[in-house]
């Protein structure tokens, strides 16, 4: 619990600047398709795990979090897994959560697919509000299928832009 170690140093600010461009032109996609085309048919797509992927895709683009099969697989195998906790466990929100974050995160690892925000795409799936458990399973292909493609689209175009970035490190 002593630690020991140094923090690491700050990002320069050529890094500081992509990771910007980066996550405000993934969540403003996402957030522009939200108000266009999902608010309509009263659908979310922006939800607020995908805060935490941008962090990742963005800010961090050679973790092995960040990586498309985890960003895609690990989105889609925990909105998978909240659904069906929801649907099990509902009428009991804490152990449907409980179950759903916990399983999401032992697929995750068995796939390998981790990626720390499908812990929260699982756990909105079972604390979302009515209209979001409405979806159903629904809700693993959109919000959450279509607003992480969306994010990987713009990682590869912002991380490949980027002087000194490569994006993905590996795809599959």
């Amino acid at each position: 619990m002593r630690g020991g170690g140094t923090a690491p140093p700050r990002a320069n600010l050529h890094e500081m600047l992509w990771s910007w461009v980066g996550a405000f032109a993934g969540i403003a996609l996402v957030g522009y398709l939200d108000s266009h085309f999902f608010a309509p048919i009263d659908q979310a797509l922006l939800i607020g795990s995908f805060g935490a992927s941008a962090v990742l895709l963005y800010g961090a683009p050679s973790t092995p979090f960040a990586q498309p099969r985890n960003l895609i697989g690990g989105h889609l195998l925990s909105a998978l897994i909240g659904v069906i906790m929801f649907q099990w466990l509902g009428t009991v929100p804490w152990l449907a959560a409980a179950y759903a974050v916990s399983l999401a995160i032992v697929a995750m690892h068995v796939t390998r697919t981790l990626h720390p925000p499908g812990g929260a795409t699982a756990l909105i799936a079972v604390i979302g509000s009515d209209a979001l458990h409405q979806l159903g399973f629904l809700y693993v292909l959109a919000p959450v299928g279509v607003g992480a493609f969306c994010l990987l689209l713009i990682a590869l175009l912002v991380n490949n832009l980027a002087p000194g970035r490569r994006y993905p490190v590996w795809w599959w």
